[in-house]
């Protein structure tokens, strides 16, 4: 199994027949463009491409009315004037003889990718698709949209497949109202939209696009505008727009294509991997090229380019979180659990019009768009002076690797580092004397070494339970003096940090399974080991993923020692995780007393395959959310990221 690319090119016959400044940037380039970028990088070509099909009209009918699609049938036959007029009838949309049969393309090929991935052809994919869909609603085109691509992809996964709970994220930089619409008083969909709001002040000036917007009826809770731990998707379904991407005449902002990689891989732990990503906005040529290329090469497993500049949350982005935290505490336990600070009461306006002041114009876009140019271009020639290693995880697993199965791909390490070398470790730890123990060292310093030097991407190696602790203080050792300049160290069970290593910045030790929660040091944290699922997923993603993107580590050593007590699928969701903000740097070393199976799944997750479900939910324990609040507020004066997770 691997990835599908769903186009067909016939969805670039419709485009704008008269002059509109508003409509002109949604053009068939922005296919074109995408798809050539695809190729240029060999992308295409690792990815199972399906032609798309054209939406039945029974099919249409799952969202939109009869009389909607009858309307759209009869566009074919219209001439220019009457089609102008027809557009002029709603809010930024344009109709051609060919919008018809595109718009039904696009929507086939949503359905093509859902059935591909549900029915096992595929792990995940993107449908590369225009027009766009997700501000289309019922009876009405809107905002480029005329079929709603996503919200009929959701309804076809429950009507054909029998799916009772489907998360849809939309990262579209305007919020898809047509999607709230057709999905909010239905619990069995979440709705997550991430957007511009400005207070009602960005298009489309809608109030329900705030965060008080929390679905009706019994679909409350499950409209999230901004935890869907608790909800446990078995598809995720992504509204892909890329008009958030840095140099985008649209969304303004500065989004770099790489923060896109991040995104989907984050997604990419739910729903055993199943996610299916449709093309929405995004109208700067080149951004949208290189978004969606970092979009498919994450769905193909590869590791995002760690993100770069200062990891510190803007004002206005913890504006919005504590109020969709507010907002959503009600309707989930997760959230009622957490130290949430007030909600924020923001005034709420409607202009008319779709004009923004907040918008830059004359010389500040031209500025903008200069900037845009460079950045685009910088990352290119990063690209290039850091390409992707050939291996992408390799293995020395001595005694855990008999009769191990392992994915297509993956390496078998034989090779190990120079005996010399050993000779001079083994003299500063007992835990080295034995052969035992310098064989491991062996492998794991040559493993290492393949990773600094860009030959491999990430790693798993077998330690002696004895010498787990001495080869992981030689590993960190070794890692600094050979170019990492960052080190991340996440240590679980009975593995202390070294009391002589440096706090000098370079290496933040993470200890999971203390004794009791303590910030040592802000580089060295210490965290009881939850036995809830709940607990566990909140220590990952309110302390340990936070810690993660704000220290910025280019090597990551997750190390499984002595009593570590994760179960198989606790230790693949951190490692999966851990390999997001590393760039996929990431060597495990794992204690030989482990199983053969715990290896097998690291080495999966590691090589980009989706990490399997938790199991039931429960809830965090009283102690587990005090413990962590205590470290939060201890680290939070130093680790903004902090911040993000949950607000004091």
């Amino acid at each position: 199994m691997g990835t599908a690319l769903v186009y067909h090119e016939d969805m670039t016959e419709a485009r704008l027949l008269w002059e509109d400044p508003q409509c002109e940037i949604e053009c068939p380039e922005r296919l074109t463009s995408a798809l050539e970028r695809l190729q240029q990088h060999g992308l295409e070509q690792r990815c199972l491409r399906l032609a798309a099909r054209e939406a039945s009209e029974l099919e249409l009918g799952l969202v939109h009315s009869p009389e909607y699609v009858a309307l759209l049938r009869r566009t074919q036959a219209l001439g220019m004037d009457e089609l102008q007029a027809l557009s002029g009838q709603y809010d930024a949309v344009y109709f051609h003889p060919r919008t018809f049969h595109c718009a039904r393309l696009a929507a086939g090929a949503g359905l093509q990718l859902v059935d591909a991935v549900l029915t096992g052809a595929v792990h995940n994919g993107l449908a590369l698709v225009r027009p766009p869909g997700h501000h289309s609603q019922r009876a009405a085109a809107n905002g480029f949209c005329v079929f709603n691509n996503v919200a009929i992809a959701a309804r076809y996964a429950q009507q054909k497949h029998g799916l009772h709970r489907i998360l849809v994220v939309d990262w579209d930089i305007h919020h898809g109202q047509g999607i709230q619409y057709v999905f909010e008083d239905d619990p069995s969909v979440l709705y997550f939209s991430w957007h511009r709001y400005e207070h009602g002040r960005f298009w489309p000036h809608l109030r329900e696009s705030a965060a008080d917007a929390v679905g009706q009826g019994r679909g409350q809770g499950f409209t999230v505008n901004l935890p869907w731990n608790q909800f446990d998707p078995e598809l995720v379904l992504v509204a892909a727009g890329f008009d958030s991407a840095i140099g985008d005449p649209e969304g303004h902002m500065q989004a770099m294509p790489e923060c896109f990689a991040h995104l989907t891989q984050l997604l990419q732990v739910l729903a055993g991997g199943r996610v299916c990503a449709m093309l929405e906005g995004g109208y700067h040529l080149e951004s949208l090229s290189q978004s969606v290329c970092m979009t498919v090469q994450a769905l193909l497993g590869d590791p995002a380019p760690p993100l770069s500049g200062p990891m510190v949350p803007h004002p206005s982005a913890l504006e919005s979180i504590q109020s969709v935290r507010a907002a959503q505490a009600p309707h989930w336990s997760s959230l009622q659990q957490q130290d949430l600070a007030p909600a924020l009461s923001p005034s709420i306006s409607s202009p008319e019009g779709r004009s923004s002041t907040l918008l830059p114009a004359g010389p500040e876009l031209k500025m903008a768009a200069a900037q845009a140019a460079v950045a685009l271009s910088s990352l290119l020639d990063l690209r290039r002076l850091r390409p992707t290693p050939p291996v992408r995880t390799a293995v020395a697993l001595t005694s855990l690797g008999t009769g191990l199965v392992l994915p297509p791909g993956v390496l078998r390490q034989e090779g190990s580092a120079p005996q010399e070398e050993m000779q001079t470790w083994a003299r500063l730890h007992e835990g080295l004397a034995k052969d035992e123990a310098l064989t491991a060292l062996r492998k794991v310093l040559y493993l290492l070494d393949g990773i600094l030097d860009g030959q491999v991407s990430s790693g798993i190696a077998a330690t002696p339970a004895p010498a787990a602790g001495a080869i992981l203080d030689v590993a960190v050792r070794h890692g600094l003096s050979q170019g990492a300049q960052r080190l991340l160290c996440v240590a679980v069970g009975q593995l202390d940090r070294p009391l002589d290593l440096a706090d000098d910045g370079r290496s933040l030790w993470l200890n999971i399974r203390g004794k009791e929660a303590a910030a040592l040091s802000m580089s060295h944290v210490s965290v009881p080991l939850s036995e809830t699922t709940g607990g566990f997923l909140n220590c990952i993603l309110a302390l340990i993923l936070p810690l993660a993107y704000g220290f910025q580590s280019d090597l990551v050593l997750l190390a499984l020692g002595p009593a570590h007590g994760l179960r198989e699928p606790q230790a693949a969701l951190l490692a999966a995780l851990l390999r997001v903000p590393a760039g996929g740097r990431v060597l495990a070393l794992v204690d030989d007393e482990s199983t053969p199976q715990l290896a097998g799944v690291l080495a999966r997750v590691l090589h980009g395959e989706a990490p399997t479900s938790l199991g039931p939910f429960s809830m965090a324990s009283p102690e587990d959310i005090q413990a962590l609040m205590y470290l939060r507020r201890q680290l939070e004066p130093q680790w903004k990221m902090l911040q993000v997770a949950a607000p004091a």
